[in-house]
């Protein structure tokens, strides 16, 4: 979903400026061409027009439902709390204070609520993402996948110990075929895959070339699905040695589950999690020219849906009067994994933490862990201070380690400062 005419080169406009509603987007029926985005040209991802973008994928991009069923929306809380703007941390690497207020601008954040006991104290939204509006959760939406995968391993539906390719025969000639369901979930797979956004050659924009949706160039000779790219993946490495981020074993993971269960992952995560939460809104996945759904990154969902699925986490999967996912699947998220397989990736940012279940755990002092997608998408829970954090986000920069330094500190002030509360 990510084609390479996306790259953006600095210097790039601050979070006011490169406001999508100021900047009038895709305004007008139609809009003028100056302001009208595509996906066929690739403009859709460019900075800052992404910024409407990823609240906005259904009208550009071929989808599936994730639907919330026809249950009633389960009611949220609110007890807002006026002092969290004011809430004071130190940025990783820096010795002057921020207030949470102020990182929101640095962040470019679009959207953010936090829970406290399952109550809302904190609601805020920017530019294109409105309450009732969906957004972009990328790379969040592995946490989903390997929250499905837990479930299927407590129940005893799959056995995380065999090989890919016995569930997957298609994968056996690929790096995958020799790798164990285990080895998926927590990205220890020894495979040549470059999840570099910085980089045009790398294999993560092969990967997104192969899942769109758009018919090919005429010279275009490579895989035209996901399920078609995950087949010519090659080995590097040993699997099982070292954490390595790949978006492709979700994607390989997406495509065990689709085996084992005779479902889509968007239907798998329709029955199993979504229609139980008492979710406000659908959500949606986009998909490849086959209708696959893009395991690895393709979830858009509502914010505060968000924040539901990660109070249900932090309730031990209990949630809207039923046990959504079970007890035993939980607690192995929260065990974590390897801390020194997860150093051996380098991750400056993010020292003692470990990968697990496609999970992020930072084996802090609060057992806080976490979803993260790229420009900025997070779910953090975090189980000691009873707090849960949504937040959607459109900064210029792939990678987290963009924002982390004014991101993980400020999540951890909060939930201090609400268990003082």
């Amino acid at each position: 979903m990510m084609p390479s005419a996306a790259f953006s080169s600095p210097p790039v406009p601050d979070a006011l400026e490169s406001d999508p509603v100021k900047l009038g987007w895709m305004v007008g029926a139609p809009p003028s061409p100056e302001r009208m985005i595509r996906f066929e040209d690739g403009s859709y991802f460019r900075f800052p027009q992404m910024r409407w973008s990823v609240a906005h994928f259904r009208e550009l991009m071929p989808t599936i439902n994730v639907s919330r069923g026809t249950g009633t929306p389960g009611v949220l809380a609110r007890s807002l709390q006026a002092g969290i703007d004011e809430v004071s941390f130190v940025p990783m690497g820096s010795d002057k204070p921020m207030t949470w207020g102020d990182s929101l601008l640095t962040n470019y954040t679009d959207g953010i609520v936090v829970l406290h006991r399952g109550r809302v104290v904190y609601e805020r939204y920017f530019g294109a993402l409105k309450p009732e509006g969906q957004h972009a959760a990328m790379s969040v939406t592995k946490t989903f996948m390997g929250t499905l995968a837990t479930m299927l391993v407590a129940e005893g539906t799959l056995d995380p110990e065999r090989k890919v390719g016995e569930y997957v025969p298609e994968l056996n000639k690929s790096a995958f075929g020799s790798a164990t369901v285990r080895q998926l979930m927590d990205m220890t797979t020894g495979i040549r895959f470059s999840e570099d956004y910085a980089d045009p050659k790398s294999e993560v924009w092969a990967h997104a070339a192969a899942g769109s949706p758009l018919p090919k160039p005429k010279d275009y000779t490579g895989p035209r699905s996901y399920y078609e790219f995950l087949q010519t993946v090659q080995p590097e490495g040993v699997h099982g040695e070292a954490f390595h981020y790949r978006t492709a074993n979700t994607d390989a993971l997406g495509w065990v589950l689709a085996r084992v269960t005779g479902k889509t992952v968007a239907q798998l995560l329709s029955e199993r999690i979504w229609s139980k939460l008492g979710a406000e809104q659908d959500a949606y996945m986009t998909v490849d020219s086959t209708g696959t759904p893009f395991a690895g990154g393709g979830l858009n969902v509502g914010l505060r849906d968000l924040a539901r699925f990660g109070e249900m986490i932090r309730n031990d999967g209990q949630y809207n009067g039923q046990q959504i996912v079970p007890k035993a699947a939980v607690d192995d998220i929260r065990r974590g994994a390897s801390k020194e397989a997860f150093a051996k990736a380098g991750y400056p940012t993010l020292a003692g933490w470990s990968y697990h279940d496609m999970w992020w755990n930072t084996h802090n002092g609060h057992g806080a862990f976490m979803a993260r997608g790229v420009y900025g998408q997070a779910l953090y829970v975090d189980p000691k201070a009873e707090v849960v954090i949504a937040r959607f986000a459109s900064h210029p920069v792939a990678a987290n380690a963009a924002n982390d330094a004014t991101s993980l500190p400020a999540y951890q002030a909060v939930a201090e400062y609400l268990m003082s509360r």
